[in-house]
């Protein structure tokens, strides 16, 4: 395929007709494959599916998780946004202590999941004293609102978490900022866009940056979507409703399919539990195919490595995944040579959604790195 087959046409409207013919023709050519391939799916679904013994987290409250305060905070631009609170916990073992410096832990999370992607994490904070979490899911994701037009920018998180600090954060404690994949670029476009959060003796203490890139993601994809990026952007995110919603039906559809997708994309090689792997698939699949492509040209264009430094003065946690399809470790390792103050940790046989695939692990090198910030 040459480069001139995929590009619009110069006549008045024509670009419309190209990309519903794209993206027509990419739903057709997915749901014949998946009906080619039905059989074969449901047969690796099985083998994928079957655990040894008894699945661990088969009864786990996923979405269910407890908090203190529920509020709705409104963007500039009047997205919607839930958020839940955890107040900080003080005294142990039924013994009241006096009340000392709180660190409020916001959590960002990534593209097409929503804060249940720190189920684990806000689980075990929610226990550690003096610590409050705020848990909030990001425009076009879970239960908020979502952009009335246009596409989603970057620039537009990093504004949506400020508020969020703002409004749901004490100004007289320290504010970690932990953001995975999407959440991470969020956290790097705010340090762009408000550097004085970020020198040390501003609101933010602290970083934590998980499963996430400064510049040049693929989200896996072959080389030749890629390469053409550039010029099919335009033409998805300017599909339309109508196509959305086709492709929000074949979606629902081939579920099986999304959880095969979610476990090879999302999880690394070894296997693990199909709860946790439902549980992430159910999430990407809530996400509507019409917010996904108002995201793509801000993720495909996302470049914040220039302004990487402006991290430099507060503590910053690597976490990365061995086994990461999406944001390889590498990524975190080029934010390590530019932060070298920072401590990386990669978790051994962990894919994209390390939190929730190997949340022990990343709980043992989180809570220490926010006791030592409380501290």
């Amino acid at each position: 395929m040459s480069e001139g087959v995929l590009e619009p046409p110069r006549r008045s409207g024509g670009r419309g007709r190209v990309a519903a013919g794209v993206v027509g023709g990419l739903v057709g050519l997915a749901a014949a494959g998946v009906a080619a391939g039905l059989a074969a799916e449901r047969t690796l679904l099985r083998r994928q599916k079957r655990v040894v013994g008894h699945d661990p987290y088969a009864d786990e409250p996923f979405g269910e998780l407890p908090a203190d305060e529920y509020r709705t905070i409104v963007t500039a631009e009047g997205v919607p946004l839930h958020v839940e609170i955890t107040a900080p916990r003080w005294g142990t073992g039924g013994q009241p202590r006096r009340r000392g410096a709180e660190v409020t832990v916001v959590f960002i999370h990534g593209f097409c999941l929503d804060m249940g992607t720190f189920h684990f994490q806000r689980q075990a904070l929610s226990r550690v004293e003096g610590v409050r979490t705020v848990s909030y899911d990001q425009p076009g994701h879970g239960r908020s609102g979502r952009l009335e037009k246009g596409e989603y920018t970057l620039e537009m998180l990093a504004s949506a978490l400020r508020k969020v600090i703002e409004e749901c954060a004490p100004r007289d404690g320290a504010v970690v900022l932990f953001g995975h994949s999407m959440g991470g670029m969020a956290i790097m476009a705010l340090a762009d866009l408000v550097p004085e959060l970020f020198t040390g003796s501003g609101r933010v203490a602290g970083v934590v940056l998980a499963n996430t890139s400064a510049g040049g993601v693929t989200f896996g994809l072959p080389e030749v979507v890629v390469r053409f990026r550039g010029r099919l952007l335009p033409l998805i995110s300017g599909a339309g409703t109508a196509t959305a919603t086709v492709l929000d039906r074949a979606r629902a559809s081939a579920s099986d399919l999304a959880w095969l997708l979610t476990r090879r994309y999302g999880f690394g090689s070894e296997g693990g539990s199909p709860a946790l792997v439902s549980y992430v698939e159910q999430m990407i699949t809530a996400t509507s195919t019409e917010s996904v492509a108002r995201y793509m040209r801000a993720l495909y264009s996302h470049d914040r490595e220039p302004g990487l430094p402006v991290l430099k003065p507060v503590p910053v946690l690597l976490i990365a995944g061995e086994q990461d399809r999406v944001t390889p470790v590498e990524h975190s390792r080029a934010i390590a040579r530019a932060l070298p103050h920072a401590e990386l940790a990669v978790i051994p046989g962990a894919g994209h959604v390390a939190l929730v695939e190997r949340g022990d692990d990343v709980n043992a090198v989180l809570l220490p790195f926010v006791r030592r910030i409380g501290a």
